[in-house]
């Protein structure tokens, strides 16, 4: 299998940069059934850390963090890659982003262990749609039929 290549919403967040502060957002998104395809968290200073979470449906999670007052930075938007994990895998997509001048902001990758990998990278909001172009990457909901993503909770509408 060849790279796949996703458009994906993410949203910021800021919570104290002590013990437990994570761990209190992801219990609470768990809780409230947000899905998600990524998580990163990294502290920013003045005792604040920023939670990076990529949603599966960026609209529950919208809902639910406005019903409980929280304040979310975004839609941004990232691509997530995924594809068989081969020794320069990524490299294709470097340079197709480098010979259009676009600069790949931050990204972060891991190898399933089981001969894939999955692939997060972001550039310049500016930069995003002719990224899409570049990457021949479409908004088509039908795309992400091709990404698998195995749900092993049984999730119901809450009330």
């Amino acid at each position: 299998m060849g790279a796949q290549i996703f458009s994906v919403d993410y949203y910021l967040a800021v919570v104290e940069d002590k013990p437990g502060e994570g761990s209190r957002f992801l219990s609470w998104l768990a809780s409230q059934e947000v899905n998600l395809l990524a998580f990163n968290a990294c502290p920013i200073g003045g005792g604040k850390s920023q939670l990076t979470i990529y949603p599966v449906n960026s609209f529950w999670l919208g809902h639910q963090a406005r019903q409980k007052g929280y304040r979310l930075d975004g839609p941004h938007h990232a691509f997530i890659v995924h594809g068989d994990d081969e020794l320069g895998a990524l490299t294709d997509i470097h340079h197709k982003l480098a010979n259009a001048d676009i600069n790949v902001s931050t990204s972060n990758g891991i190898v399933d262990g089981r001969g894939g990998y999955r692939y997060i990278l972001h550039v310049d909001p500016g930069d995003f749609e002719m990224a899409q172009n570049v990457l021949e990457v479409t908004d088509d909901p039908e795309a992400w039929r091709k990404f698998s993503l195995k749900i092993y909770r049984r999730f119901e509408a809450m009330g």
